[in-house]
């Protein structure tokens, strides 16, 4: 049915005799309008006729009911409440002058583009060879002419990296529109360890006049040893991602604050076998900040809160422990994250190997102290045969 209307609507149009000049005017102007998911637009279209002969407007499209039209004297207006993706398609407003009929085309374009950026992992290791993959979800349209996606290292795109494909799946259906998600994967050269790096995975929506933008940071994690001071990258584990508009995208909705948003931060440093993190926000009276996750068992931790402060003690115990540490504000809910990654560990001798350890080092030192004073034995010189015993000589005596 609807392929059958989609065959008669141009012809129907191209029955009516067209104006010269085309006096409809239709906002907005643009040929194609894009609409997000869930949002509301209008379509209004207006006719002026010469002298006082009545102008009628009306609004056409292959199947009217997704919007409410409403007609007036020389005016329509096509209102697409809670957008959906069947509200997407073609719409045609006809005028007339007497004798005298005039239309515009407007094709109405539904997209989906939510800031749901996920990464694996979800942090890098400086100076390693990686793979990563970055996902946006629930998007339409997905065509790779529509949506791009691209890793940023600061604000310019990061150099050296080999693409290894883009794939396009379904989302799990919950509603009646066909959402999809978008995969990309690189394979990075190894990361530079000489300062903090920002890595994002950013996405792109390119769509007739609105270009929209969402990055994901990606921590940079640096290897370290059980005897320095970790290097470590922090970040927010609910950080709002940035979304950036084009300069002819539509801007931030009346009402929205420009305030930037209260976020804690994590500080550390060396104590004697050990380290200790700061969580602190500095965001005025009225707060305070918690540990909500470390390695292991949050209670095996020695912790002190005070206010808009809270202290956690890491204690090396052979092995510095490896994971994340959190801590969140309230009120508000915002958090930080703080990752350790040992890179040489000290694990626990048994007393097995203790005790075989230390029966091999008295062996050693017992052979050492023979073999010394072997070495610091005086040296003798070696002695002839004895001489033969000479008796002593008598005088001889006459008898």
């Amino acid at each position: 049915m609807e392929q059958g209307l989609a065959f008669l609507l141009p012809l129907f149009m191209g029955l009516l005799q067209q104006g010269r000049g085309g006096p409809l005017e239709v906002e907005p102007r643009e040929p194609v309008v894009a609409v997000a998911v869930g949002e509301s637009r209008q379509l209004t279209c207006r006719l002026a006729c010469a002298g006082r002969r009545a102008a009628s407007v009306q609004w056409r499209g292959l199947d009217t009911s997704l919007g409410a039209v409403q007609s007036g004297a020389g005016s329509s207006v096509l209102s697409v409440r809670n957008a959906s993706l069947s509200s997407a398609g073609t719409h045609v407003c006809v005028g007339s002058c007497g004798n005298l009929t005039f239309q515009h085309t407007v094709r109405l374009l539904v997209f989906a583009f939510p800031n749901q950026l996920t990464v694996s992992p979800v942090a890098l290791v400086a100076g390693r060879d990686q793979e990563l993959a970055c996902t946006a979800h629930n998007i339409t349209p997905a065509s790779p002419d529509a949506l791009s996606l691209f890793l940023l290292l600061g604000d310019q795109e990061l150099e050296g990296v080999q693409d290894l494909g883009q794939e396009e799946d379904e989302e799990p259906q919950e509603g009646e529109d066909l959402l999809f998600q978008v995969t990309k994967r690189w394979l990075l050269p190894p990361l530079g360890t000489l300062a903090p790096l920002t890595l994002h995975c950013q996405a792109t929506m390119r769509l007739p006049g609105l270009e929209l933008s969402h990055r994901k940071p990606i921590p940079v994690l640096h290897s370290l040893t059980s005897q320095e001071t970790p290097v470590t990258t922090s970040l927010e584990a609910t950080l709002e991602q940035n979304s950036t508009h084009s300069p002819g995208s539509p801007g931030p909705k009346p009402g929205n604050s420009s305030t930037r948003p209260c976020h804690p931060e994590i500080h550390q440093s060396p104590i004697p076998g050990g380290l200790e993190l700061l969580c602190e926000a500095a965001c005025g009276p009225g707060i305070a900040v918690h540990w909500t996750r470390a390695p292991g068992d949050l209670t095996a931790y020695k912790r002190r809160e005070d206010g808009a402060q809270a202290w956690l003690s890491v204690l090396w115990a052979g092995c510095n422990p490896e994971g994340w540490f959190q801590c969140r504000l309230d009120p508000g809910g915002h958090t930080a994250s703080l990752y350790l990654l040992p890179e040489i560990c000290s694990p626990p001798m048994s007393a097995a190997l203790w005790m075989g350890s230390l029966m091999l080092g008295l062996l050693l030192l017992t052979f050492l102290t023979h073999r010394l004073w072997k070495c610091c034995q005086p040296t003798r010189r070696p002695q002839g045969p004895p001489a033969p015993l000479k008796w002593p000589a008598f005088p001889s005596t006459q008898l």
